[in-house]
């Protein structure tokens, strides 16, 4: 009997042992990582202005077996991310904004680069590109307001055209015998397709040629069309523009499907980004038992997203005072939670959405010292 129990035991050991041995092989290498991660939410999306990707890279090859996420990279918070062996640092916001002239010892945010490189850590920041994404920040900002429909305020456009090309161009060709002429010389530009349908025009059937042409294309076939005035009549130039989407884009405008009063609208938020404070300016007549129906969000600074646009209520993370007495003089009511406070509950969510596209290759931990810088006492 003794036997058989240390024979269970020994058993049991290696099969706890075999699962840690697996556990810490499994790792990604960097540029397969970055590469599903902008497949998760792409970097298309962020704001122009932003800084986004990849903005520390230990000398290649880089293998990821811990990543890390944080809402903001401080020294605390790296320190913490070395100690619990992170490999890659997820920071939502990007702790190099503004160009560094030079690494030195002297600042914060110089500091922490040399600290990463020096322990092969990188760090990759995606900031507005998950404000924009379906599954991001925003979208989790407004699961606190109740059972709603939303639509991004500036929906996201399609980081491709729907078609070759950045341009149309279309005109007729005057004379049929020209017309193999003309179609050749074009499809020698590149950058350039070329198809044909037949058009009547003032009661005469006409050849017609349609180009989809790039940007760069685009001159040359003015300057050919130029060139060769004799060959075509009514020219049409059309600008293409890339779709918006649907659910991508910035801040939401989200419609409850039974509107509630302000008080208990501020329950709600308080409850989801587990505040006890947030603080209210309440629109001209408003009080806190008028309906709430419409709430614009945005997690963060909300003032450029949500200006101008008609709702209830602006929830978001921090405004200026101008925009607040703006938007109260409208009648509506605005929440400012702290600009952080509106951002880093996501990560929760980010966590198992990550674990689950990255099919639980690599491991994925919060961390645990990160925290807004602002505090009420």
């Amino acid at each position: 009997m003794l036997s058989s129990r240390v024979r269970l035991v020994a058993t049991t050991a290696r099969l706890v042992h075999s699962l840690i041995c697996s556990s810490s092989r499994s790792s990604m290498d960097l540029k397969v990582l970055l590469s599903s991660l902008n497949d998760f939410a792409s970097l298309s999306f962020a704001e122009s202005w932003d800084n986004v990707g990849l903005l520390v890279e230990p000398s290649p090859p880089h293998t990821v077996n811990t990543l890390f996420l944080t809402n903001d990279l401080t020294e605390e918070v790296m320190e913490e991310a070395l100690q619990k062996k992170a490999d890659l640092i997820l920071s939502y916001h990007p702790p190099i904004f503004r160009p560094l002239k030079r690494i030195t010892w002297k600042t914060w945010k110089e500091r922490l680069v040399i600290r990463a490189l020096e322990n092969r850590v990188g760090i990759y920041s995606p900031h507005t590109a998950y404000d924009a994404a379906p599954q991001g920040v925003n979208s989790w900002l407004a699961k606190g307001l109740g059972i709603c429909t939303s639509r991004p305020i500036h929906p996201s456009k399609a980081p491709d055209y729907p078609t070759e090309g950045t341009h149309r161009v279309e005109f007729s060709v005057t004379h049929t015998q020209d017309l193999d002429k003309v179609v050749s010389a074009l499809k020698e530009i590149a950058g350039v397709s070329v198809t044909s349908f037949s058009a009547r025009t003032d009661d005469e059937e006409q050849t017609r040629l349609s180009l989809n042409c790039t940007q760069q294309a685009l001159m040359q076939v003015v300057a050919f069309l130029s060139q060769n005035r004799q060959f075509y009549q009514k020219t049409e130039i059309l600008s293409l523009e890339k779709p918006l989407l649907l659910h991508t884009g910035m801040g939401r405008l989200c419609t409850l499907d039974e509107s509630v009063s302000l008080a208990t609208m501020i329950e709600r938020i308080k409850s989801h980004l587990k505040l006890s404070h947030v603080r209210l300016a309440l629109g001209i007549g408003k009080t806190l038992e008028s309906p709430v129906k419409v709430v614009a969000l945005c997690a963060g600074s909300g003032s450029s997203v949500l200006q101008g646009t008609d709702a209830d209520l602006y929830l978001t993370g921090e405004m200026s005072h101008h925009d607040v007495l703006d938007a109260a003089s409208q009648g509506i009511s605005v929440i400012l939670c702290e600009h952080s406070n509106t951002e880093r509950g996501f990560l929760s969510d980010l966590r198992d959405m990550l674990g689950a596209h990255l099919e639980n290759k690599i491991n994925i931990i919060l961390s645990e010292t990160d925290r807004d810088p602002l505090h009420v006492i």
